[in-house]
């Protein structure tokens, strides 16, 4: 038996692997972009079995595809979406900046799934890639709104809940730490005091806000283009095509999703997508903030800060014996930088919308939907093995407090400014407490002090022994 068939396109005839769903166009665009090992995700795959499934509904239900095919080609497509067919989408993402190819991609293995699941062969086009599949709708609409429903879907389904652990892992922290008093930092600098609750509820803050953000970018992406065809037009399709396919493809993911008011910016224009890329990339600068903190907060175990001890989860270090890094930290800070190389990806690539198309969308969809895929990984692993075994380290907290120079920062009211920056200066230099330099410089009483120095009051708004 041949271990290939012959396939035609409008090029003429090409030679396809026997057993391949795929066809003529998927085959000539694997030969031309040999590029690289990037494919494109499992998410984007799932879009666009849903839209090709929510196509077919819809041009079924207006008489335009016999219920047969739109039955074939609904089943079809319902096995890409489920991830039957993964292995069939073979093509780079450095392809035609349209995504022509994988929207291809996506036509032709349908195509042929539903032509066998009709009794016809494979190759036969008993189920016609374009003329079916592919009917009122173009490349140049179907990518952008498998950009959009992929995004959103990921961040619906994995990033959000991901992030809604982490923010409660970090709040469950910040309970359990509030009694622990420590010194703040400024400039890397000793500074007036915090609680290590009030710190872990700074992080757990920062994650809330990111899923503000990020519920916000996922809400923008439900405006969808599907039904524009080739520039916007809407030519070659029925005129209640979009919003019935949109109802289906509402339908099918649980989302919202509408359709655009404007084609032409839509179909020519991403800023909407650079936009909700800019949550992930806010959200990366927050979570390497947070990571970089953890490390510095729980450096030594001799030389650093050691206020805090991390969970110890492998060695670190090949020639030095029971070495311990902060391996989560660092894997949190590595995926920070490489979202917001993505963010510079996705901005430069939004230049590219030339006159009604916008020619660069292959690599802004692998960008957008690397970010999500690393990010969700990234906030699960760092919480499960990091943030939940955080413990304090309370006596180390209370020896660098009690050296803490700018306690003096409590005495201004009652000495002034010019006094307590001498007795700072004298217990940084000396190494002693701002309480015992007060008591020799004899500038109060050990009860004005005790009022003064009562270090949980610092930690609150007011004006301290009042």
């Amino acid at each position: 038996m041949s271990d290939v068939r012959i396939e035609h396109d409008s090029l003429g005839p090409v030679e396809v692997p026997a057993d391949a769903l795929y066809g003529a166009q998927t085959q000539r665009a694997r030969e031309n972009f040999p590029v690289s090992d990037l494919r494109f995700s499992r998410r984007f795959i799932e879009a666009l079995g849903r839209i090709k499934y929510a196509a077919a509904r819809a041009n079924g239900d207006l008489g335009l595809l016999p219920a047969e095919k739109a039955d074939g080609i609904a089943e079809a497509a319902g096995e890409v979406a489920d991830g039957t067919h993964d292995d069939e989408f073979v093509l780079d993402i450095f392809q035609t900046g349209s995504g022509t190819s994988t929207n291809m991609n996506a036509n032709e293995v349908i195509a042929n799934r539903a032509s066998v699941l009709l009794g016809a062969d494979l190759g036969s086009k008993a189920v016609h890639p374009n003329d079916d599949v592919n009917m009122s709708q173009s490349s140049n609409d179907t990518i952008p709104t498998a950009m959009h429903v992929s995004a959103r879907t990921a961040m619906e389904e994995d990033l959000l809940p991901a992030l809604r652990r982490l923010q409660a892992a970090l709040e469950a922290k910040a309970e359990a730490f509030d009694d622990v008093m420590k010194s703040g930092r400024t400039h890397l600098m000793d500074a007036t005091p915090v609680r290590l609750g009030q710190e872990f509820g700074g992080y757990a803050a920062q994650i809330e806000q990111a899923v503000g953000q990020v519920e916000a970018a996922s809400g923008s992406l439900s405006e969808v283009t599907l039904g524009g065809t080739a520039t916007g037009t809407g030519i070659n399709r029925h005129t209640e095509f979009p919003e019935r396919a949109v109802a289906v493809l509402r339908e099918v993911t649980g989302l919202d999703f509408h359709v655009t008011e404007n084609h032409f910016a839509q179909q020519a224009a991403k800023e909407i997508y650079v936009n909700a890329h800019g949550a992930l990339n806010a959200l990366a600068t927050g979570l390497l903030k947070i990571a970089n903190d953890l490390r510095l907060l729980s450096s030594g175990p001799t030389s650093g800060i050691g206020e805090i001890t991390l969970p110890t989860i492998q060695p670190g270090s090949s020639i030095m014996p029971g070495k311990v890094n902060p391996v989560q930290s660092e894997q949190v800070m590595m995926v920070a930088a490489k979202v917001m190389g993505n963010h510079q990806t996705i901005s430069v690539a939004n230049t590219h919308g030339n006159f009604e198309l916008n020619v660069m969308m292959p690599v802004m969809a692998h960008a957008m939907l690397q970010s999500i895929e690393v990010l969700t990984g990234s906030v699960e692993a760092f919480r499960t093995r990091c943030v939940d075994g955080i413990e304090a380290n309370r006596e180390r907290c209370r020896e660098l407090l009690e050296l803490n120079p700018s306690l003096a920062t409590a005495l201004n009211t009652a000495i002034g400014y010019d006094r307590a920056s001498e007795v700072a200066k004298k217990a940084a230099k000396e190494r002693r407490s701002v309480r015992e330099v007060v008591l020799e410089m004899d500038l109060l009483s050990e009860d004005e002090i005790d009022d003064l120095l009562d270090v949980r009051d610092m930690t609150e708004p007011g004006i301290p022994g009042e």
